[in-house]
């Protein structure tokens, strides 16, 4: 059998929800020849159960995102790599915008544009920033589904095992090496903890923490403030 030539990476840690639809939703893309691994840190609520239910491998690992992504990329066998929240959806011509994007054998990396699943007219404002962000600085964040090939996964290093802004870290990484590819065909991200949070309230953190980041603040106590919410 050959190899894939993408490989779908999605870290979970009690997330069965919101994996069972992003598998089904996947479904498409690994009717493609694409494989999803699901990188699982410890959750108790059933994911690995959904997870192979849903026809994806499993890879166990401590818990932490940038962790179990490299768990996950260890795995893989595709030559290139796609990092995906568990409640992101991929847009439906996915394997054909990701082919059309990245030549075989080239060393890139990029991520797609986003939209907010809700629907208050503030969302559109947060996408339009975010997106204007992304361009501007050559960073991702993991909402925007992440992928690079794998010879520059490996140059790299992979994404640093921090508890916040690993996504960050790694765009910094890789801008250094390779300019960037954005997918104006968006993925859908939930809007949940915006709407669970108040949107102005949690625009303020992210927008705080990014710039306590930049300013050198440890990532450690970075995680404390975001996951405190």
């Amino acid at each position: 059998m050959n190899p894939p030539c993408i490989s779908v990476i999605v870290p979970v840690l009690n997330d069965a929800r919101a994996l069972a639809e992003s598998l089904d939703h996947l479904r498409p893309l690994r009717e493609r020849g694409a494989e999803v691994i699901v990188c699982d840190g410890g959750s108790e609520d059933g994911s690995v159960e959904v997870a192979r239910t849903g026809g994806a491998c499993v890879v166990a690992s401590a818990p932490g995102r940038g962790r179990q992504m490299n768990a996950g990329a260890a795995s893989a066998r595709g030559e290139l790599l796609l990092f995906l929240h568990a409640d992101t959806r991929l847009p439906d011509a996915a394997h054909d915008l990701l082919m059309g994007s990245v030549a075989p054998g080239e060393a890139a990396w990029g991520w797609f544009d986003v939209r907010l699943s809700g629907q208050h007219p503030l969302f559109r404002w947060v996408e339009f920033l975010m997106n204007l962000r992304a361009r501007v600085s050559s960073v991702a964040t993991g909402d925007q589904a992440i992928f690079l090939s794998r010879s520059l996964y490996q140059a790299v290093g992979g994404f640093p095992e921090i508890p916040l802004m690993e996504d960050v870290a790694l765009s910094k990484r890789l801008r250094r090496m390779a300019p960037p590819v954005c997918i104006r065909t968006p993925v859908v991200t939930s809007s949940r903890r915006w709407e669970e949070n108040g949107i102005l309230r949690t625009i303020l953190l992210m927008w705080r923490l990014r710039l306590a980041y930049t300013l050198g603040a440890e990532p450690q106590r970075l995680a404390g403030l975001y996951y405190r919410r």
